[in-house]
């Protein structure tokens, strides 16, 4: 963070000094919420939880060089008292990104932000020092922390939103306004929460609302190919830039194909020009992602060689997301077990099978969660879809979703073996053990509640250990 002192931040956050000798302290090091982080210079923020309540580490932060704590009550140690931690955060957050000369980048959407939060800063940072949200600290306490952490260096700070409800988007643009704010698409995440599409896209449109107008910067990045993202043109006074893979893009792609491997490959056409790209990342789901990330770095001034170099060479910055390794066997584990939702099933079922042509492949799909009276259509058409596909196996894992997945195989003809239904990760994981043979392809993909990472590690354990397909 920016340093300020703690007269300074009790001001901003309306807060009173308790304990705290010299009010001209700055704090010079990072704004935390895990005690385990404290460093010399930090300001730790304490939060009350379901199960652990920040305070009671309050004297240990301090003990560990933290210079005070945001705290909602005295703790006997150097303190600023607010009545909403949260709240908090949120205004100190507005003060620091007031004061940075950097260029703020939002984006949101119902599938993919992650994946292409992470191409965006890996784009933007070989142009300029930039900071960006880590894994998927998307929410009113991730967004503040990742704001604090960009210091007088950072030139672009990029800022994952995600939204359950109307507003959510409106009040995170409140804590820090972006100058470009990027919306992928309007999908089926959390549609239960929503009550449907139309409120989905009336939710991810208060991210261009919120943006300047054009004369003063402002720029709405939109996808081309998503007709509820298109229709958000009309929202914002921004400056508009359209990208996909529709001839009426700004930002496009042109020939595009999949390696041998499953490595999407494309001509990027911008409107300065075009140049090729062929990326590290695993789908063809990622092309979209990948002209996202470059209308954004186009738009803050980067030329087509420069963003297709940068994409060429950007890889996976967030643990379980199409994280492909092979074992000593050639058996390919791929982990994507971070999330899941129709549109990223589907994407991910079809870059399984991109990458195991002749070769065996193995879909083992676990609950897409939060879907709402969709749930059960949605589940039967990614069982129908795995068929379709011809993946050689499908092991649906859990309970009454799973068992959807599995019908909707069974209904698609998927006889014999083909597909199974299994309790929980650990009868997978003996599943598969026992029926893997060198050269498969195996991806894990369920909704992050299901815990079906433990496939994947367990998979990749035992050819550490030598218990390899074959043997």
């Amino acid at each position: 963070m920016i340093a300020l002192s703690l007269a300074e931040i009790a001001a901003v956050v309306g807060g009173q000094p308790h304990d705290i000798p010299d009010p001209s302290v700055q704090v010079t090091g990072p704004v935390v919420r895990d005690s385990r982080e404290a460093v010399p210079g930090s300001l730790f923020v304490a939060f009350v939880g379901e199960r652990v309540d920040g305070h009671d580490f309050a004297a240990a932060v301090v003990a560990a060089g933290a210079v005070a704590v945001l705290a909602s009550r005295p703790v006997g140690v150097p303190a600023i008292v607010v009545e909403d931690v949260q709240a908090a955060l949120g205004a100190l957050a507005r003060h620091v990104v007031d004061r940075l000369g950097a260029t703020l980048v939002a984006l949101t959407g119902s599938a993919g932000k992650t994946s292409t939060k992470d191409l965006i800063a890996q784009v933007l940072g070989a142009k300029a020092p930039t900071v960006f949200t880590p894994g998927s600290l998307n929410n009113e306490i991730g967004l503040p922390l990742t704001a604090l952490s960009a210091t007088e260096e950072t030139r672009f700070l990029v800022l994952e939103m995600g939204a359950r409800g109307i507003g959510h988007i409106r009040y995170l643009t409140g804590l820090t306004p972006p100058k470009v704010g990027l919306v992928l698409n309007v999908g089926s995440a959390h549609i239960g929460e929503f009550g449907g599409r139309e409120q989905i896209a009336q939710a991810k449109g208060e991210m261009v609302e919120s943006l300047p107008a054009a004369e003063d910067g402002g720029a709405a990045i939109l996808n081309a190919d998503d007709p509820l993202v298109r229709a958000m043109a009309s929202r914002t006074k921004a400056k508009v830039v359209l990208f996909g893979e529709s001839d009426e893009a700004d930002v496009r792609a042109e020939n595009v194909r999949l390696t041998d491997s499953g490595q999407p490959a494309f001509r990027l056409h911008t409107p300065s020009g075009a140049s090729d790209v062929t990326m590290r990342l695993y789908g063809e789901h990622h092309v979209s992602n990948a002209l996202a990330a470059a209308a954004v770095a186009h738009e803050l001034g980067m030329s087509a060689t420069e963003i297709a170099t940068a994409l060429s060479e950007a890889g996976s910055l967030s643990r379980w997301r199409m994280e492909v390794t092979e074992r000593p066997d050639g058996v390919t584990v791929v982990n994507d077990a971070y999330n899941a939702n129709p549109e990223s099933m589907r994407a991910a079922l079809r870059a399984l099978v991109a990458m195991g042509k002749g070769r065996r492949t193995w879909a083992v799909l676990g609950e897409m969660a939060e879907l709402g009276d969709e749930a059960l259509a949605e589940h039967d058409a990614v069982g129908r879809l795995a068929v379709r596909l011809n993946v050689s196996k499908l092991v649906a894992v859990g309970g009454r979703e799973a068992s959807w997945l599995q019908l909707g195989a069974y209904n698609e003809g998927s006889w014999g073996e083909e597909s199974v239904h299994v309790s929980d990760a650990q009868a997978a994981i003996d599943l598969l053990r026992s029926e893997l043979r060198p050269g498969d392809v195996v991806l894990v993909k369920a909704s992050r509640s299901v815990g079906l990472e433990a496939v994947a590690t367990a998979l990749l354990e035992t050819a550490a250990e030598g218990e390899v397909a074959g043997r």
